[in-house]
């Protein structure tokens, strides 16, 4: 997978770091698969998945204040979570 070298973490780390954001609370982890159709089975064999790992930067972009927290919490901008998602759905250069 090709990225922007000065962006410092590519894409599939900052869709990692936000699926650990995510599963540090219960209640939103609970509602990642309820919204996505996942179980915690198949979140985990698709940690490697682009397309999975895009679904959990969708379910972090459809509710803002997630995604802000999130940002916030794994110190990168909103807009990079939104570039990561759109990287993943279309490999190619990752541009914030």
């Amino acid at each position: 997978m090709e990225t922007n070298p000065n962006l410092g973490p590519d894409a599939d780390i900052i869709a990692l770091q936000a699926l650990g954001w995510v599963l540090q609370d219960q209640d939103r982890a609970e509602r990642l698969l309820a919204l996505t159709g996942l179980d915690p089975r198949e979140l985990r064999s698709g940690l490697e998945d682009p397309a999975m790992l895009a679904s959990l930067l969708g379910f972090l972009a459809n509710h803002e204040p997630d995604l802000v927290a999130c940002a916030e919490a794994i110190g990168v901008a909103p807009t990079k979570l939104a570039a990561a998602a759109d990287h993943l759905n279309a490999p190619g250069d990752f541009h914030e």
